[in-house]
């Protein structure tokens, strides 16, 4: 009977073996080091691609500019690198294959530190190394030397009854499959520790400018990404005033306009009730509140700008924060001012630390420094499109239901203010004055419960994958029989890793055993 199965086919494996098979391939060691090599490659574009959970504003320029790439990186997750499905799922299976990969191999392990060393070979020229002796010496006395000198190699040493004699079974290097072990083990806690810290910890970003002062409150964050675990009632209650910031510049050679120190000095009040302490704020010496620990990060200008209306009115008061786009300080910012009447104000610009004039009458900043600042200002009216509903960032001015002031020689009307002036709009409709300048800082406010314990795991990690590459696992045998009225010395030596001299470690056990003259050959 012909069979209907074709020939170069194989059967189909049953249901309960083809899991089996998935699991061995998924605890495998080269599924683990393939998933590890994905996780990594997976965070690349976190950090290539702007995130809406650090900076939504980034995102919203990114998508502007890049209009057909953004919808398709929207869809796929690449703006929520790190809570997509594909990136969850690659690191939930990277900590399953680890598990699955290590904890079998600790039952195994127990049960090789349990038992004895491996009995000797039937047969020892058959090893890498070996050698013999014959010497006058009684069987147990060379039995006994060579477990004090084994043992004081760090060997785990059992003995053996044989007919004519006795032998010695001897092996050490346990240790390295326990780091090993230990490296597996802390990966998992490593992994295990971060995804609790993302769970119920939180990161937010603020700017504050000089004078003004941050509550640890959700409504006055910026931008905040929170774990899915995390309870906003869990923020602790302080309270931050700057004071003063100070921002120091290299004045000249190669490296000038390099920052050189910024540092942010006021109180803080750590609880309702507590006294204010006065604080010092560096880049990259934050300042810990109990498990909150806030960053400095960055900083920038807020010129002091006041609005009024046509009729007189000042419809807007108060340092604006103007964001750098450069090193050397140039900054973009905006000014809203709904209130005004009979239309709404608005004003899109930029801002020259050092304010100097190309060929072409362009102005540009030669230095981050304040050292000749000027505003300059693009004016709008008509609806600022605040009374939607939609929510907006205080940082882009929403054009559509908006005119552009005109000059004379109907161009886009440009005003360029140095510290005190004023300029008048068009029409009657307004004013805007430059008063004055202030720094602002840009804190990053997060918390991560038990980064501790990451940290030392990582360290052990180390530790264990130090120990598993330098520790070689090897094993000894001696085995001594009456022949002829004296005694026959076997020596052998068996290395688990390659890359060692072993001829000469056996020689050199050889040369320790001897206590008289004697005749030797190795193999």
């Amino acid at each position: 009977m012909a069979s209907t199965r074709s020939a170069g086919t194989a059967p189909a494996l049953p249901s309960g073996q083809f899991l089996r098979w998935t699991w061995r391939q998924l605890t495998s060691m080269r599924t683990a080091l393939l998933l590890l090599l994905l996780l990594a490659l997976a965070a690349v574009p976190g950090s290539l691609i702007p995130q809406s959970k650090v900076d939504p504003l980034a995102v919203k320029l990114f998508a502007d500019k890049h209009p057909t790439l953004a919808p398709v990186l929207d869809r796929i997750g690449g703006f929520s690198v790190y809570s997509s499905p594909w990136f969850s799922a690659v690191y939930l299976l990277l900590m399953v294959s680890l598990v699955g990969c290590f904890v079998p191999r600790i039952a195994v392990y127990a049960r090789a530190v349990r038992a004895r060393p491996p009995a000797a070979p039937r047969n020892f020229e058959r090893l890498p190394a070996s050698a013999s002796y014959v010497t006058d010496q009684p069987v147990p006395e060379v039995l006994d030397r060579a477990q004090r000198l084994l043992r004081a190699q760090r060997y785990r040493v059992d003995t053996d009854s044989e007919t004519t004699g006795g032998a010695v079974r001897a092996q050490r290097g346990y240790l390295r499959e326990a780091g090993n072990l230990l490296f597996h083990v802390c990966l998992v806690v490593v992994l295990v520790g971060v995804a609790v810290g993302s769970l119920f910890g939180y990161k937010g970003g603020v700017i504050v400018t000089e004078g003004e002062g941050f509550s640890n409150t959700l409504t006055q964050y910026d931008e905040f990404s929170a774990g899915a675990l995390f309870d906003s009632a869990d923020l602790p209650p302080f309270r931050l005033q700057l004071d003063s910031f100070q921002a120091d510049f290299q004045l000249d050679g190669p490296q000038r306009g390099a920052p050189r120190l910024f540092e942010a000095r006021g109180d803080l009040v750590s609880r309702p009730g507590a006294a204010p302490v006065p604080f010092d704020l560096r880049v990259n010496h934050p300042l810990a509140i109990g498990g909150t620990s806030v960053f400095l990060i960055g900083q920038g200008y807020a010129p002091v700008i006041t609005v009024r209306d046509g009729d007189g009115n000042v419809v807007f008061s108060g340092a604006v924060p103007f964001l750098p786009v450069d090193s050397s300080y140039i900054s973009n910012g905006v000014v809203k001012a709904p209130d005004a009447a009979p239309e709404q104000l608005g004003f899109e610009g930029f801002f020259l630390p050092t304010a100097v004039d190309t060929a072409d009458g362009t102005p540009v900043s030669a230095f981050p420094a304040a050292l000749r600042p000027r505003l300059g200002l693009f004016a709008f009216h008509g609806d600022l499109g605040l009374d939607a509903g939609a929510p907006q960032s205080v940082y882009v001015l929403e054009r559509d239901g908006l005119t552009q002031f005109t000059d004379a020689n109907n161009k886009p009307l440009r005003m360029l203010l140095e510290p005190g002036a004023r300029a008048q709009l068009p029409d009657g409709l307004g004013s805007i004055s430059f008063d004055g300048l202030r720094q602002f800082v840009k804190l990053q406010i997060s918390a991560s419960p038990g980064t501790t314990v990451p940290l030392v795991a990582g360290v052990l990690a180390i530790g264990g994958l130090v120990v598993s590459l330098t520790l070689r696992p090897r094993r000894a045998w001696v085995r001594a029989r009456r022949e002829h009225g004296r005694t026959v010395v076997e020596v052998a030596r068996l290395d688990r890793v390659s890359g060692t001299d072993l001829g000469s470690d056996v020689q050199a056990l050889v040369r320790s055993l001897q206590g008289e003259p004697t005749t030797s050959r190795s193999s």
